[in-house]
């Protein structure tokens, strides 16, 4: 914390981007970030793709994905029997997800150009698609995914995930569905974790009002692929000062964008440097109380344990540690051990230019993955029609393995497009900064659209 608060306290008043001033008794302004180069290539890019494989549908991209990971494997019976081939079960799995994942329901996609009919879709949506099963396939799309990325064109392994929440319309009837202040309306929300080139590792069905902190947390240590989390970027409402103590005790960086930085207090690293740090004093407020972390150290690892070996959930732990449990020593504790990472994160957050665009922009990409959602989730006007919480899970993990395939297979058009000769050394820095696989101006979702003006509609 001393190194910390030196540094920004010894390059403030030469970093022209940050300004401490007296309003409100110590004030934080920070200038907007200014906006990059547009990327020349991209839109060439684009039109390359859309050219060459002119438009996919989305149900040929989910069986593409499945003829090359193999996913549909991991969807096994629920009662360890199974009477079906395995190409005709392939080919209902299939068409259920895409059913699930789109919102249209089995009857419509039963009345397609296939033999399968909505029993038959029934039968295999209730005996072999279960939350279990689809969380092993998306794990499999996504380590799959890892796999086959181009580093020259992806860079190296990320170990950075950006995390937010969607709002789902709902029916109110069940207890999950809730009444939304921000988004004014009633639904459920589904909260996501996506890595800097569009993978989403984990997703997680809550209520409106339940805690963004213990979501974000579940995510990083709950999900079951091969990436090895080390940064997470959340808005304003994924953290608070208990969220940085665990995120930093459970061996991850918090990196979150403040919408109330203006708000925000350094706290001192020791008592009686009240002369310490001139250029900061706006802003500091009192010493860390280390003895009482000290005291309660054994409960602090208790409690990080327990959430790290999945013996208590993050939800039921950190709801003891609100602002209604003040009192409490361990709260105290933990809340103080957060105000020391906030702080540090504070200093080099408002130090480094570089480290407020690298979390836009990881923020940025998860709300382009949420605008995807509605591309991909149009049925019944894109509102979860149940009320039993395991099928709404089912249908957001549908949701998920179907839009990760969408990323799955542009990834491999993407790179085959840019090994062909004309593509080599084309794309600038600014291309790969802003080239992501989720796109989907070539993907048409709705199926086969038929006209056969020498027929007419019976009756």
């Amino acid at each position: 914390m001393e190194a910390a608060l030196q540094r920004l306290n010894d390059t403030l008043l030469s970093n022209p981007h940050v300004v401490i001033t007296k309003k409100g008794g110590g004030w934080i302004t920070l200038s907007p970030l200014e906006a990059q180069a547009e990327p020349p290539q991209l839109p060439q890019l684009k039109a390359a793709v859309r050219q060459h494989w002119s438009m996919l549908n989305l149900l040929d991209v989910l069986k593409e994905t499945d003829l090359r990971v193999l996913f549909t494997q991991h969807l096994r019976s629920v009662t360890g029997r199974d009477h079906l081939d395995p190409e005709t079960l392939q080919r209902r799995l299939l068409l259920c997800l895409y059913g699930l994942g789109t919102n249209m329901g089995f009857t419509r996609v039963g009345a397609g150009e296939h033999d399968d009919t909505y029993r038959d879709l029934l039968y295999v949506r209730q005996r072999f698609i279960s939350r279990e099963n689809l969380r092993a396939a998306i794990a499999a799309v996504v380590n799959a995914l890892f796999a086959v990325r181009n580093g020259d064109i992806w860079g190296d392994a990320t170990t950075a995930c950006a995390s937010d929440s969607k709002k789902f319309s709902a029916w109110d009837q069940n207890l999950l569905t809730e009444w939304s202040v921000r988004h004014r309306g009633p639904g459920v929300m589904i909260y996501w974790h996506v890595d800097r080139k569009a993978a989403c590792i984990y997703s997680q069905l809550k209520s409106c009002t339940s805690s963004e902190v213990a979501t974000m947390i579940t995510g990083v240590i709950r999900h079951c692929t091969e990436m090895s989390v080390q940064k997470q970027y959340v808005d304003s409402h994924g953290q608070s000062e208990v969220a940085f103590a665990f995120c930093n005790l459970l061996g991850f960086q918090l990196l979150p964008r403040l919408k109330g930085i203006h708000r925000q207090k350094l706290y001192r690293p020791q008592v009686g440097q009240t002369e310490a740090y001139p250029n900061l004093q706006r802003v500091l407020t009192r010493p860390i109380k280390w003895e009482l972390i000290a005291q309660q150290y054994d409960e602090i690892v208790k409690y990080v344990t327990a959430v790290r070996l999945g013996t208590a959930e993050p939800e039921a732990i950190l709801r003891r540690f609100t602002r209604t449990a003040v009192q409490h020593p361990t709260y105290q504790a933990i809340s103080e051990v957060g105000k020391v990472y906030k702080t540090l994160f504070l200093c080099e957050y408002l130090q480094r230019m570089e480290l407020r665009r690298e979390i836009h922009e990881g923020l940025n990409v998860v709300e382009n993955w949420n605008s995807a959602n509605t591309f991909i989730f149009y049925g019944k006007s894109s509102e979860i029609a149940t009320n039993r919480r395991e099928d709404q899970e089912v249908a957001m993990l549908s949701l998920h393995l179907l839009q990760l395939s969408l990323v799955y297979i542009n990834t491999l058009l993407l790179q085959q497009v840019l090994s062909r000769p004309e593509w080599q050394n084309r794309l600038t820095k600014e291309d790969l900064r802003g080239l992501t696989p989720l796109i989907y101006g070539h993907i048409n979702p709705y199926g086969v659209i038929q006209l056969n003006m020498d027929t007419r509609s019976r009756g």
